[in-house]
This record gives structure tokens, sequence and C-alpha cells, in this order.
């Protein structure tokens, strides 16, 4: 199984899409003006796009491998870690995400500073390297799947992944200014600024590939029940194979 042509040019579609994204935020309106525009896209996003960012960064590519690999091995009772993750999300939004709101915090490892002024050292750090670990599994997997595809040497794959994604995310533009960043101070030479898309462009970037790897899931799902036989034969397959097991 190899790319072809069309496969090449949806792959580079999909990620200019994802460029222009994060350039149209870079850019319009001035780009991201405060610090909290570009981390939190000033606390005026609605819940709908933001939600989908979020079940876009849970579906990395250790998921979309593993999740398959664990539904067929184990069976539908791998449906109870669901629901037990379905029940640990609403718990999360009754009763911890309100008190990180009211208290202005933008991660679970920021602690309050008026109730722990020497925990910020330790709220950094303590999520540092187990997310840098995960972060190299995670580009690890998109890297081999390219290797598969391409036919291109895993280390090149894996240094063209960590470039892509780092690319999109910080999508930058250089503009000329005239200030110092300092209000009521001009500048007597012009410099240059960098304007990014922050959250906003990571946000969107992200509602707009979860659609394209749902796309992707539901295409799969109509092309093998298609070639299996139908709705029906898959499940009676499934039922002799012993995977509709919920009750095991």
């Amino acid at each position: 199984l190899t790319f072809s042509l069309w496969d090449y040019g949806v792959f580079g579609l999909m990620l200019l899409i994802s460029t222009g994204i994060g350039l149209f935020h870079g850019l319009a309106k001035g780009g991201q003006k405060t610090s909290e525009d570009f981390f939190t896209g000033g606390r005026r996003m609605s819940a709908l796009p933001v939600g989908l960012s979020l079940s876009a960064s849970f579906m990395s590519a250790i998921q979309v491998l593993g999740v398959p690999a664990e539904a067929y091995r184990y069976g539908a009772k791998f449906l109870w870690m669901c629901l037990g993750q379905l029940l640990n999300t609403l718990l999360t939004a009754q009763l911890f995400l309100p008190v990180f709101y009211r208290l202005g915090l933008t991660s679970t490892y920021e602690p309050s500073p008026a109730r722990c002024p020497r925990c910020r050292w330790d709220g950094a750090l303590t999520p540092f390297f187990p997310q840098m670990l995960y972060t190299g599994i995670v580009i690890y997997a998109p890297a081999l799947i390219l290797n598969q595809v391409t036919g291109l040497d895993i280390w090149a794959s894996l240094l063209s992944t960590g470039v892509i994604c780092t690319f999109y995310t910080t999508i930058v533009s250089v503009r000329v200014g005239g200030d110092l960043g300092v209000p009521g101070v001009p500048s007597a030479h012009p410099r240059l600024h960098l304007v990014q898309g922050g959250m906003k462009a990571v946000v969107w970037t992200d509602v707009f590939q979860v659609f394209v790897m749902l796309s992707g899931f539901i295409a799969i799902i109509i092309r093998g029940v298609l070639l299996v036989g139908g709705p029906a034969r898959v499940l009676g397959i499934a039922a002799n194979g012993s995977r509709v097991n919920f009750g095991e």
C-alpha cells in the first residue's frame, strides 16, 4: 500500500488549509496583540470549536492506530473503558473546570499564587518530562505510517512530521512596526514584529482536522462494511469470533 498522486494531493491540500488557517489568525485584525490573546484566544471562543479541538487533541496517532487493534483483540468490552472516560469527562466539567475558570487558571499544573506562591516552578516542571516522552511517541506513530506508505526513511519521516506540526501551530509572518513595545515610547527606527496565530489558530486548525479525521473514519467503516457484505454480516462475524462481549 503506497500513496498515489491523488493521495499526495489530498495530503498537501490539508497542510495548505491548516497553514492558511494559521496565517489568517496571525494576520487578521493585526494578529494576537496580547499574551492572553495568544495563549487563550482572549477567552472569547465558543464552546463548540474548543470542544472539537479538545477531541482532536485526544485523537492522536497512538489512538487512531491503537484503539482499532485493542477493539479487535478484546472485542466490544473495550467500550467499558470509553464509558469510564465519559463519566470522568462529565465529573471534570461539573466539579473542576468551574473552579479553574473562576481562578483564571489555564492548566491543571498552574497553581493559584494566592494558595501556593512557591509552587509555580513545581507546576511547570511536573508535566514537562512525561509530556516530552509522550510527544516523542505521538510523533513516531505518524512518522511510521509515512514510512510505510511513502517509502520515506524513518528519520526523514520523523523530521518532516515534527517540522510540519511545529510549523502550523506557530505560523509566523513578519511585518514592520514602529513601536518599542512600551506604551507612549515611540521608536526612532522601525523594527520587525512577529505576528502569530496563537491558540485561535490551533483551535480552528483542530476543528478542520477533526472533520477530516471523522470523514476518514466514516469512509473506512462504510467501505469495510460493503466489502464484507453488509452490517448483518459484520455483526455475525463479530459474534462468531466472541467479539460481542459487553457482559464478559
